[in-house]
């Protein structure tokens, strides 16, 4: 079968710059969403129960009980609508093109009420410096359509890699989620401990948030769509362990930054790579290893391998 135009460039480029404004305004629109279903599911371990989901229009909330029934939110980046919908076969939906974050939330809002559907939502990002309520931010109002969708297609990707990165791990391991709050796609391992609490200091984000979220001894590793060219893919580790730093990781493009207190991985080295996919399961496995390694975690028994039965099933 031949492939489609859509699989000629699975990894696509899309320089950081080109597509800042539409993504500071990507960011705000989806924390209005994300923070609805956050108003609405109950509390799950490490805030699990707040992020969106790769879909293969773009993002979604998955479903989200309200009484007794349930709704969902979908980011389509492909069709450009935001989308409603409910278990009783009602719908809301209008198109993602320039407007302002106001407007944004505005409609979502009204779409909500119109299904009957009451929500009360915080009124103000988080994670970000200059906290402008929703409903009075005019400042963020880009929304390119070909940028929106590039950056689907780079979420794809990352999420299949990441995917397959969790499938060798049958520790407690997060689902593949994407964060509203800081904007970027995580995949998180816990060894099983205890961690101190976290010191917070995350912008406009309560201290205690940090604190639910990094309970747990954890190496974390993601893709962040703000950070570089094109993008970074990154790994750490919290807490940081002796020696972490300094672990040797692949591939060679990748590099340990202090201010970050992270490995990172420019999104243009797994693009430009012979196999990308390859290239990206080294990447996260070398900085799994430099974490559990450094933090004497029981690899032998959290760790499985995923094709234990392709000889059987």
């Amino acid at each position: 079968m031949a492939a489609s135009p859509a699989d000629s460039d699975p990894w696509p480029a899309l320089r950081v710059d080109d597509w800042q404004p539409t993504r500071d305004t990507l960011h705000m629109w989806t924390q209005i969403v994300g923070k609805v279903r956050m108003a609405h599911t109950p509390l799950v371990n490490h805030w699990w129960q707040v992020p969106l989901y790769v879909t293969a229009r773009g993002l979604t909330t998955s479903a989200i009980p309200y009484r007794t029934r349930v709704f969902e939110i979908e980011f389509d980046l492909s069709g450009h609508r935001l989308v409603i919908r409910d278990s009783n076969g009602a719908h809301r939906e209008f198109p993602l093109e320039p407007m302002p974050v106001a407007d944004f939330h505005a409609r979502v809002m009204r779409s909500l009420d119109e299904l009957g559907i009451e929500t009360h939502i915080q009124p103000t990002p988080n994670e970000v410096p200059n906290a402008i309520p929703f409903a009075e931010d005019t400042v963020h109002a880009s929304y390119d359509p070909a940028s929106a969708s590039l950056f689907w297609k780079q979420l794809i990707q990352a999420d299949r890699g990441l995917h397959a990165f969790r499938s060798c791990f049958l520790g407690k391991v997060s689902p593949v989620h994407f964060f509203w709050g800081s904007f970027d796609m995580a995949c998180t391992r816990f060894s099983g401990r205890t961690a101190p609490p976290h010191p917070g200091g995350t912008p406009n984000c309560g201290d205690w948030v940090m604190v639910e979220g990094y309970s747990h001894e954890l190496s974390s590793c993601g893709f962040w769509p703000g950070g570089g060219e094109e993008g970074a893919f990154y790994a750490y580790a919290y807490p940081e362990p002796d020696g972490f730093a300094a672990y040797p990781v692949e591939p060679d493009q990748a590099s340990y930054s202090p201010e970050f207190r992270q490995f990172l991985l420019p999104y243009e080295a797994i693009r430009t790579a012979a196999d990308p996919d390859a290239t990206l399961q080294r990447f996260l496995q070398t900085t799994y290893a430099a974490a559990a390694d450094k933090g004497g975690w029981d690899r032998a028994a959290l760790e499985c391998d995923p094709h234990r039965w392709d000889s059987v099933r």
